[in-house]
């Protein structure tokens, strides 16, 4: 049965500080990476819908969920990848 497989990647904004990003860079430091400038930490959530559809049409329901439901748009932004999979 095909399938389509959204993932929506979730990342907090330039503009909000990320202290668990801050951690992990201050923690590469210490693995000998301490030119590592910014981390931010994130989420991913893979979506898998049974059919065929057509991508273009099922994108801005998608859009709508990840904005309105899987991420908090005032301290996060977020990516959407669509693909078919046979």
């Amino acid at each position: 049965m095909a399938m389509i497989r959204a993932r929506v990647s979730i990342l907090p904004k330039r503009s909000v500080f990320d202290p668990q990003g801050e951690t992990v860079r201050h923690a590469l430091a210490h693995f000998g990476l301490a030119s590592v400038e910014r981390v931010r930490v994130g989420k991913e959530i893979e979506l898998e819908i049974p059919g065929e559809g057509d991508l273009a049409a099922i994108r801005p329901r998608l859009e709508a969920i990840a904005r309105d439901f899987l991420s908090n748009p005032v301290v996060e932004e977020f990516e959407l990848h669509i693909e078919a999979v046979p």
